[in-house]
């Protein structure tokens, strides 16, 4: 009898401390799980499967139907495959899935087969020119060349960029 009650007290004195720690694949958000699924356009517009191994080593096939279009950043869920609950160990908390759609690049995909392409797709939305509009195109856009081309011309010259005698006023 001593020896139980000498047991209690030393179980008693124990505190676990667990260290969770960071997966490459998994995030964890309580008893949710999340991922990031990367999909390419004709798996966003047209359906996919895709496999997926789970952090206790399961396959699942997540699926995905024709005519269930995935945006980029959607988000979708699949039940009871996220963590265990805290007081009902035998449910299961949601695996929560962000799609990344993957574009084709510049020059994938032919002229004349984008002309397919955009007869298969809802119309365009018209707009209504007038004389007083101006037409722009659209570059590419590289941030790191903008800043250091602002930082360039950042100039306290009086010939800088504001013009001549145009200078910063201090208050």
């Amino acid at each position: 009898k001593q020896w139980y009650q000498r047991r209690v007290a030393i179980t008693a004195g124990i505190v676990i401390v667990l260290d969770e720690k960071e997966h490459p694949v998994y995030k964890r958000n309580g008893s949710d799980l999340a991922i990031e699924m990367n999909i390419k356009l004709v798996e966003s517009l047209c359906g996919f499967e895709k496999i997926i191994t789970t952090l206790d080593n399961r396959t699942l096939i997540v699926q995905s139907f024709i005519g269930d279009i995935i945006k980029p950043r959607d988000v979708k869920c699949i039940m009871s495959e996220g963590m265990p609950l805290l007081r009902d160990p035998f449910s299961k908390g949601k695996l929560i899935v962000q799609f990344n759609v993957e574009f084709p690049e510049k020059g994938d995909i032919p002229s004349a087969t984008l002309q397919q392409i955009e007869t298969l797709l809802p119309p365009r939305e018209p707009i209504e020119k007038k004389p007083e509009m101006e037409e722009v195109m659209l570059s590419d856009y590289d941030a790191s060349a903008s800043a250091h081309q602002a930082y360039a011309d950042d100039s306290d010259d009086e010939n800088g960029p504001g013009g001549p005698g145009v200078q910063c006023r201090t208050q």
